[in-house]
This record gives structure tokens, sequence and C-alpha cells, in this order.
């Protein structure tokens, strides 16, 4: 099941491993969630229901009282929860069903470019933009507030999945370099610090 998902990879005669999908596949997928995102808003201003709502409201009456003092990966699950209850208040379950697959395989590289950009404007603002909008059933609003929140989501992911990339290199440099030292090689000579 969680190799239909793309979550790990299933090796012949070997154990599965955790599914590492390239930065044109993060891409792929995050233009279809950004499809489900826009498609889901729009039938959220047709088909949501006062009780819809106020849900979305008790989110973000939580992100913006807590935003300040909340563990990071604790607001983004916030930030998660506002965005499946958006697509609930569409009230199509293949909709649901097919979003929440998306966010499942995009989770940790959404949360990778959550905390890299982690603000209050983006975060209250930008859901309450959404929120504003489907009180309102305005459409072209709900989309622009939805490009504006998720636009950029593909280019915010790439930086954050090279960023993760580059530090994990340069441990590994790192670790075969004191690897190395510790094989009988001699350590490098201590940096001195000349006095201005």
């Amino acid at each position: 099941m969680l190799a239909d998902e793309g979550l790990v990879v299933l090796r012949p005669a070997r154990s599965p491993i955790v599914a590492n999908p390239s930065i044109r596949e993060i891409e792929d997928q995050v233009e279809v969630l950004l499809a489900l995102e826009r498609l889901s808003a729009e039938k959220a201003c047709q088909n949501a229901k006062p009780e819809d709502i106020r849900k979305l409201e008790a989110i973000m009456a939580v992100m913006e009282r807590d935003f300040d003092k909340t563990d990071p990966l604790d607001m983004f699950e916030i930030d998660m929860s506002f965005h499946s209850a958006l697509v609930r208040a569409s009230h199509n379950e293949v909709l649901a069903r097919t979003h929440r697959t998306f966010l499942e395989r995009l989770w940790r590289a959404r949360y990778l470019a959550a905390v890299q950009r982690r603000n209050r404007d983006r975060v209250v603002n930008q859901h309450g933009k959404i929120l504003g909008a489907l009180k309102d059933r305005d459409l072209k609003a709900i989309r622009d507030a939805i490009d504006l929140h998720l636009g950029n989501l593909a280019e915010d992911i790439r930086k954050a999945v090279e960023a993760e990339e580059a530090t994990r290199t340069l441990e590994s440099d790192l670790a075969k370099e004191k690897q190395a030292r510790g094989a009988g090689q001699p350590s490098p000579p201590p940096r001195l610090i000349q006095p201005k």
C-alpha cells in the first residue's frame, strides 16, 4: 500500500526503503496538488455549509493566537488541517481522498519549505484571505488567494530540498574526513587567529 502511494520503494529480495523522489517528481506532484487546491476552493465556495466555515474559522483563530509561541512542526500541522478542512468543505469525497494522497506524498517536502519560509504574514494573513473569499463565496478571490499562498510552492520546495541535500553532503564529507583522521592520518594543523 505504501508503495502504491509512492512513499516507499520495494526492492526484489531486499528491504523496502523510503522513497526519495526527484525534484522533477516533486514539482509534478505540486502541480497536481495546486490544481486540487484550486478546485477544492472553488467547490467549497459553492458547497460549504456554515459548520464548514466555523471549522475553518476555529483553525484560523488558533493560527492567529498561537503562531508566535507554537513549535514549527505543530504550526505546520495546523496549516495542513486548514487545507484539509477547506477540501472537506467542497463536499466531494473523491477530491478529498485524492488531495489527502498528495498531502501525504508531499508532507516532508512541504514541511521543509514551510520551516524555511515561516512567517506570520504568509501563514496567518494568506489563510485569512482564503477564508474571507470563501465566506464571500467569491470564486475569483479564492483562486487568487490560493495562488498567492501556494503559487511558489514548487520553487520553495526545490530550494528546501537542495539546501537539505547540500547539508547532508557537507555532513557526509566531514564524517569521512573525521574517519580518515581517526584511521592514522594526521590531523590538519590548528588554525591560528591572527590578532588585529
